[in-house]
C-alpha cells in the first residue's frame, strides 16, 4: 500500500518518526513537508537525529496567514495526490498542514487517517482546535492516544474506524530518551544542573499575538527566583522584539536559539519545572515524570491534569508564581498506552498487503 504523510511542524516530525519506522517495514510512504516549520532549527535537525527520512517532496510555505499558508498548503498537496495517487493519506495533530492534507485527501476520495484524533480543549478561539475538530470529522480512520478523546469522538457521533492505541509521542519518548543521555551535550554546553532550571517554552497565538498576555508572561518570568531557559520559537523572538519587550532585563533567563529533539528531551528531563504553553511538551514534561505549569486555560491533554503533575494558570501573575511554588511529584499513569502505538496502528493496514 502507499501512504502520502503530510508533516510541517516539530511536534509532527517527533510522531512520525515512530510510525514510519513501523510504516516502511511493509508499505510505502511518501512525505510531504509543508514547510510551516522551515528554520533549520525546527525543522532540518529533527530529521536528522530522529532518523527520518528525507521529504519526498518540501511546498515550502513558510510563514503566514492561516488562510494563505493553508490555502498553499492545499494547492501543493492537491497536486501531489494526483501524481503520486496513493491509497491513503496520514496526518498528525492539529495544525494547519493537518487540515490542508485532511481536506485535500478527502475532497478527492483518499482515505484519510488521523493520527492522535479526538482531543479537544473546548475553545474554538483555538486555530489548533479548529483545525482538529475538522479533521476528525473528514477522517476515514481515528487513531487516538487516550480513553477521554475516544470519549470525545463518541459524543460528536464519530464512532467509525475510532481506535485507542496509545500516543505515538510516548513511543518516541521511551526510543529517544536513552540516546538523548549519551548524545546531549545541552547541559554542559549552557552551564545548567540538573533540578537547577526551569525550562520555557511560549509559542501559541493566544498568548505571543495577544499583548497583554505576552507582557503577563514576561512579568511572572521576572518574579520567578532561580535560573530560567528559553530555546524560544523564531516567531515568538520577532513578536517580542516588535512589542519592544527586552528578555535582557529578566533575571537569570538564559535564552537560547530552537533546539532539536535529543536536546529538548534532555532539557525537559533534567529541569525543575516545565513552564509552557506547548501541548507537546506538557506530555513531555508528564512521560519523564517532571511537573509543568502550562500558560493556558484548558488544555487538551486532561489526563496529566491529576495530582497537579500539570497546572493550568492562563496568564495570570499570580496564579503561574502559585503555581511554581507548589511541591509537585508526577509520577506517570498509563493513561497514554504502553510505548507500542505506532505498531498497534499500522498493524491494522498490515493486513491489506
Amino acid at each position: 500500500m502507499k501512504f502520502l504523510t503530510v508533516i510541517g511542524a516539530r511536534p509532527q516530525f517527533i510522531k512520525a518518526a515512530p510510525v514510519s519506522r513501523e510504516l516502511r517495514k511493509l508499505h510505502t510512504e511518501i512525505y510531504v513537508h509543508t514547510g510551516q516549520h522551515y528554520d533549520k532549527n525546527m525543522s532540518d535537525i529533527f530529521f536528522d537525529e530522529l532518523n527520518i527520512p528525507k521529504p519526498d517532496y518540501h511546498l515550502n510555505v513558510g510563514s503566514s496567514t492561516h488562510g494563505k499558508q493553508t490555502a498553499n498548503m492545499l494547492e501543493g498537496i492537491e497536486q501531489i495526490i494526483f501524481d503520486e495517487k496513493p491509497d491513503y493519506l496520514l496526518v498528525y495533530g492539529d495544525t494547519n498542514s493537518t487540515i490542508a492534507g485532511a481536506m485535500a485527501a478527502a475532497k478527492l476520495h483518499i482515505p484519510v487517517i488521523h493520527i492522535e484524533a479526538g482531543l479537544r480543549s473546548f475553545n474554538k478561539r483555538m486555530p489548533e482546535e479548529i483545525n482538529r475538530i475538522m479533521t476528525d470529522h473528514i477522517s476515514e480512520y481515528l487513531f487516538c492516544p487516550t480513553d477521554t478523546a475516544v470519549q470525545n469522538l463518541k459524543n460528536e457521533n464519530v464512532t467509525r474506524n475510532v481506535f485507542n492505541v496509545g500516543d505515538v509521542m510516548y513511543d518516541a519518548v521511551l526510543y529517544n530518551r536513552n540516546l538523548s543521555k549519551e548524545k546531549s551535550t545541552i547541559l554542559t554546553d549552557h552551564r545548567l544542573e540538573k533540578g537547577e532550571y526551569y525550562l520555557i517554552t511560549v509559542h501559541r497565538a493566544e498568548n505571543t499575538d495577544d499583548p497583554a498576555n505576552i507582557k503577563n508572561i514576561i512579568e511572572a518570568f521576572s518574579k520567578i527566583e532561580g535560573k530560567k531557559v528559553w530555546p524560544i520559537h523564531p516567531r515568538t523572538r520577532n513578536i517580542l522584539s516588535g512589542m519592544g519587550l527586552d528578555l535582557s532585563l529578566v533575571p537569570d533567563l538564559q535564552v537560547i536559539d530552537p533546539v532539536g529533539y535529543l536536546d529538548i528531551l534532555s532539557l525537559v528531563s533534567n529541569a525543575k519545572k516545565i513552564i509552557t504553553d506547548s501541548g507537546g511538551m506538557q506530555k513531555e514534561a508528564y512521560f519523564l515524570e517532571i511537573p509543568c505549569v502550562t500558560l493556558r486555560e484548558q488544555t487538551e491533554w486532561v489526563e496529566t491534569l491529576e495530582d497537579e503533575a500539570n497546572i493550568l494558570t492562563g496568564t495570570d501573575v499570580g496564579k503561574i508564581l502559585e503555581a511554581i511554588q507548589k511541591d509537585v511529584r508526577p509520577s506517570y499513569k498509563d493513561y497514554f498506552g504502553d510505548g507500542q502505538a505506532s505498531a498497534k496502528i499500522v498493524q491494522h493496514f498490515n493486513k491489506e498487503v
